[in-house]
């Protein structure tokens, strides 16, 4: 009768260290931001530049766009396995927009407060405090979906450029999605909406509880995961900073959380390439600056597939260049790997929109 066979690390020593380090302290990985500064904020955003180290600036600035319920920590994720910090390094002038807390009196805020608002000001913020030049758009998940819509949706901002990343377009190509559908069709129409429009939000640790599903089979093999890797420091440390990463989420508005709920459950609209927004259609078709599309070979919530579907979209666009990187979710974001495989492919890419491609001016 075989029993369970209990993971030993390679390094006994090492291990040994490691947890000595990790007993009495807060942690092993360091969590302290990069250093940034606060250049614009109101009740429901808030910029932050990330300068380069040197002062020394290469190119067109960065705007992050963060999805909604995460918080910005997934760009800074920690020391040593932080984008923004490797953007900076790299000389590029860096900016994060963050959404804050949501709570009931943001209950009626729909998709268009993104695309129509707060991503529009932020990407005209960032460029007149860079000196009135293009920003180079960028959004992991649902930001990047948002980014995207926001660009085909008001051609006269001041783009250089936009990138999803993890952004999933063909909703139907999600094999979790598609094993909800079903019981959706059933239970949907008596649970999920009188839930949603009820508490007016999506509670903060149930939009945590989403996200760790959509990873389960990591959140049941981390115990050997750990044990297997106790003599590894770094992988201890990533794992440290994806669960406080995880456990600092916000609440979903209930209105947007409703717009995506029929978009992901019925209408796969993303997948068409235009969308109804305010009153109005959004054709991606509209987008004239060059796009990256990135996906994470790993990635069960955004797989290839339904991330490569954005390429099929964009044709307005001079450029579109894709590119699958190891890493899930979150990985391919900022996972141990991505400092040497996504984040240089990105530099790369905002060289080449600095030196060949056309300059989107007004």
């Amino acid at each position: 009768m075989g029993g369970l066979t209990v993971p030993v690390p390679r390094h006994v020593a090492r291990a040994a260290a490691n947890v000595r380090a990790r007993i009495g302290s807060d942690g092993l990985a360091d969590l302290r931001p990069t250093e940034s500064e606060v250049v614009h904020s109101t009740a429901d955003r808030t910029i932050r530049r990330f300068r380069p180290s040197n002062g020394v600036i290469t190119g067109a600035p960065i705007l992050l766009v963060t999805p909604l319920a995460a918080t910005s920590i997934a760009f800074d994720l920690r020391r040593g396995c932080s984008f923004v910090a490797f953007l900076k390094e790299a000389g590029h002038d860096v900016y994060v927009v963050d959404y804050g807390p949501v709570n009931f009196a943001d209950r009626s805020r729909g998709i268009e407060h993104w695309v129509d608002d707060v991503i529009p000001d932020a990407v005209r913020v960032v460029s007149a405090d860079a000196g009135g030049v293009d920003v180079h758009l960028a959004g992991w998940s649902l930001g990047g979906i948002f980014a995207v819509f926001t660009a085909a949706a008001h051609p006269d901002l001041p783009l250089k450029s936009v990138t999803p990343i993890a952004s999933p377009f063909d909703l139907r190509r999600v094999p979790l999605f598609a094993t909800l559908r079903p019981l959706d069709r059933v239970f949907g129409p008596y649970t999920v909406a009188p839930f949603y429009r009820l508490l007016g939000i999506v509670p903060a640790p149930l939009t945590s509880l989403g996200f760790k599903i959509a990873s389960v089979d990591k959140y049941l093999t981390r115990p050997w995961v750990v044990l297997t890797n106790l003599d590894d420091r770094d992988h201890l440390e990533q794992i440290e900073a994806v669960d406080r990463f995880m456990n600092s989420m916000y609440a979903y508005p209930g209105r947007t959380f409703g717009q995506l709920y029929h978009v992901i459950m019925r209408s796969n609209e993303f997948a068409t390439g235009s969308m109804q927004i305010a009153g109005r259609a959004v054709d991606l078709t509209a987008i004239d600056v060059p796009v990256m599309v990135v996906a994470g070979t790993g990635d069960g919530l955004a797989p290839e597939s339904a991330v490569r579907h954005l390429v099929d979209l964009v044709g307005g666009a001079p450029e579109v260049r894709y590119g699958a990187y190891p890493g899930g979710h979150l990985g391919v974001l900022t996972g141990r790997s991505a400092r040497d495989t996504m984040w240089p492919a990105y530099v790369g890419f905002l060289a080449d929109c600095e030196a060949g491609s056309e300059t989107h001016s007004r």
